[in-house]
This record gives structure tokens, sequence and C-alpha cells, in this order.
């Protein structure tokens, strides 16, 4: 192969910062490999280089606008997980902090408009796709899928922003509106089923040939009673959820609300919403290892997937994030904790009906119903690398996600066990950029990995 440059020339570029280039660079002479290294250097600025957009509100300030990448429209969680590496380098370098004020703001204002849209157009005039959808479609909103994750998002993209600069810029009236909005919005959906009122503050139905799009028992869905976590109708891969107390973004959610609420002490503001956010966090952790342990005879004790809070739940584990693989990660428990090594062994072993093992990826990797069972995708093996403690197995996930890209020098949504040259969406910003946050993990902790790649 010849590694040329898969990124857009400079002055096509949506964005573009000094720091990240320096960053790049210095990474990059530390890779060994030439291929991974080329990897790295698309992927990494991918975010950046195709899917961001400034402009100006009416007050001269910056608006970000973060496309999904080969969908025209922003999503709550991944555009927060698309910038999300870059928040750590924001307090040396002016433009990424503008930046990211611009799309703290965006998504402040999102959430007023909608606290159960998961993605939004960059105006009102836009007609959506999904405008036959039978739920209170509004204009600006693309898809009106509710995912507690995206609200837990917003909120870590905040409190990330405010722990990595000290700037407190962002956190305005608006944003504070959006907050509250979001713990009000959490905590209604504690109610369960049969305590919910009519009308419905969220139901959804969609007309469609696919279980995973649509929610049973007129757009409320299968029954769930009142546990302490907050309903979670759709997964963070876009399906619908079989449990609705979807362990994972609850997990999710507790930690970010945990986080949010020491960001308002810090500033100083808002002492009753930040105790009120406080106070739902534990509720919700009390209630995942209160009620989401379970006894497998295989694994011991595990966290289900999914509970109802009635006794049934669901053991699986998918590749998108939130996910039970990814609770380290995502700061929610640590990696060594016994029930979650638990957890991951059986998220990562055939007992998990969407782990899946074939030629392009003989060590296995997680899946999903999305796109289907035969398919797995580098998000669930980045996600394993970055929660390991074991250099064999992130060498092995670097070695794979280095021979599954297909010669286009990216990631992709997802690809085939058996062929890696069939795969989904060669324009996924949000895959790119977490591979490139685990290259800058791996160099700033296991260096010497990256050279035997």
């Amino acid at each position: 192969m010849e590694f040329k440059s898969k990124r857009p020339a400079v002055e096509k570029r949506g964005f573009t910062s000094p720091v990240i280039e320096r960053v790049i660079a210095e990474t990059r002479a530390k890779i060994g490999d030439e291929e991974l290294g080329w990897l790295f250097e698309n992927c990494f600025p991918n975010t950046l280089d195709t899917t961001v957009t400034i402009s100006r509100d009416g007050e001269g300030r910056a608006d970000t606008f973060v496309i999904t990448g080969d969908i025209d429209a922003m999503w709550l969680r991944d555009s927060t997980n698309q910038v999300w590496p870059y928040v750590a380098f924001a307090k040396e370098c002016g433009k990424l902090r503008e930046m990211l004020r611009g799309l703290i703001g965006r998504q402040a204002r999102c959430v007023r408009l909608d606290p159960y849209g998961n993605a939004f157009y960059r105006t009102g005039e836009r007609e959506s796709e999904w405008k036959s959808d039978h739920t209170e479609m509004k204009a600006g909103v693309h898809e009106r899928k509710y995912e507690l994750d995206s609200l837990a998002s917003v909120l870590r993209l905040a409190a990330g922003y405010f722990a990595a600069t000290g700037d407190g810029e962002p956190f305005d009236a608006d944003f504070l509106a959006a907050f509250a909005v979001i713990v009000r919005t959490i905590r209604q959906e504690q109610a369960g089923s049969a305590e919910q009122a009519y009308p419905l503050a969220y139901s959804f139905q969609r007309t469609t040939q696919s279980g995973t799009e649509t929610l049973a028992l007129e757009g409320l869905g299968n029954p769930f009673r009142r546990c302490g976590m907050s309903r979670a109708p759709f997964r963070p891969s876009d399906d619908a959820a079989i449990f609705q107390y979807l362990i994972p973004s609850n997990a999710m959610a507790a930690v970010n609300l945990e986080k949010a609420a020491e960001m308002l002490e810090g500033l100083g503001l808002a002492a009753k919403l930040a105790g009120e956010a406080r106070e739902l966090a534990g509720e919700i952790r009390a209630a995942i290892w209160a009620r989401g342990v379970v006894h497998h005879p295989v694994h011991g004790d595990i966290l289900a997937y999914e509970i109802d809070g009635y006794s049934s739940h669901h053991l699986m584990d998918d590749a998108n994030l939130p996910n039970l693989l990814s609770l380290p990660y995502l700061g929610f428990c640590a990696a060594s904790e016994r029930v979650y090594q638990n957890t991951r062994r059986f998220s990562l072993s055939g007992d998990n009906p969407y782990f899946a093992a074939g030629a392009a990826v003989p060590e296995g990797a997680l899946g999903g119903p999305h796109i289907g069972t035969a398919w797995v995708w580098p998000l669930g093996i980045v996600t394993r690398a970055m929660t390991s403690t074991d250099e064999g197995e992130i060498l092995a996930a670097l070695r794979t996600l280095k021979g599954t890209h297909a010669g286009t020098g990216f990631m992709h949504e997802a690809f085939r066990v058996e062929d890696a040259g069939r795969f989904t969406r060669a324009w996924f910003a949000w895959a790119n950029t977490f591979f490139g946050e685990l290259i800058l993990k791996v160099a700033g902790e296991r260096e010497g990995l990256l050279r035997r790649v």
C-alpha cells in the first residue's frame, strides 16, 4: 500500500488547531508501524477536518455544529464523543476552547428544544425524513428516539470541558436552564409505565418492518416498574430497548450528573440544581447495584444489560457506547471491580449473543442487533483495548484495527467477521476519533506497544 494522507487539503478542512497538529506529529513519531501511524494521522483529526462547522449567534459567539459524518445531522451522543479526545488540549488552544464553547451552547439549545430528541438539524427550516414518526416531532429535530445517554453526553462534555480548562464562560443562564431540563427529564422518567401520566410525556412509534425501530404498546414500550433507575427506551445504537432500564446508559447518567454537579459547585452556581443532580445520581447508582446484578451460571454475578423493574432482565452487550464493557472508561467503576470483571468475561464470550468471531477478527469482537449478528464494530474493539490492563489484549486489538480498515485508511461502523472488505459507513467520524483516542492513551501509558504492532 501507498500510505498517502487521506485528509482533506488544509484549505478544505472544516477546523484546524495548531495544537492538534502538533499532537498528531508527536504521536506519529512514537508509532513504529507505518500503516498504524498513517491510520492515526487520518483518523484522529477526522472530526475536525470534516464534520465541524462554526457560525456566529446574534451576540457574536461561536455556534458549533458537528455532523456525525455521512448523515447530515448532529447526534448529541456522537458530537460529544467526536470531540472528546480534543478536550484535553483545549486549555492550551484558544481555537479549541471557542469551538467547544460553541458546541456546549448548541447542545444546550437542542436540549431546551426537545430533551427527547437524539439528533438535530442546524436550523429548523429543514424537514425531517422521519416527520411521519408517531411522536411529537418539532422543527429542527432530525430524529426523536429518546436515549438517556444523549442527555448524559451533554453533561459529559460540559463537565469535561470545565475540568480540563477551568473556563466557566459557557455556563450561562441558558446552559443552566438546559441542565435543569436534563435533571427534570431523567427524574420524570424514573416513573414506571403504570405511573406515566396521560398524555404521555414521551411515546414513539414508527411505521417500519423492523422491530428495533419502534416501541410496543402504543409507543410506550414494554412495561417497566419504578426501581430507582431512569427509563431509556432506545439504546445508544438507536435500537429500541427490550426492557427499558438500560444499565449502561443509567451508569453513564449517574457519573455525569455527579460530575456536572461538581462543576456547578466549582463555579458557585445553582446550588439547588447541583444538589438535585447529586441526589438523582445516588438513586440511580444504588438501583444499578441493587437491581441490576444477576447470577450467571458460568460467569457468576454480572450486570444485566437491561431490566424492567419487575424481575425480568436481558443478558447481552452491544458494541455501541455506553455499553457494559465501557463502564471503567466512563468512570462508573474500577476495571478491577469483581462484578465488572465477571461482566467483561461474559461480554467477550460466546455467552453474549452479540459477540462474534471470524477470519477477519479471530479473537472475536462485539457487534449488536443494529446491523446483524455476523457484523462487529471497531467501537467495540477500541473499547476492549481502552478498558484492558493486559498488554497482549491491547496489542491484539491494535493489530485487528490496523488489519480491518479495508484499505480505506479509516475506521467503519461495522464489518463482516469473515471479510472486513464488507463494511458499513465509510465516513463515521466517531469511530475514527475514538481510534485516535486509543492511540493517544497507549502512547501515554504503554508507548512500547506502539513499536510492537
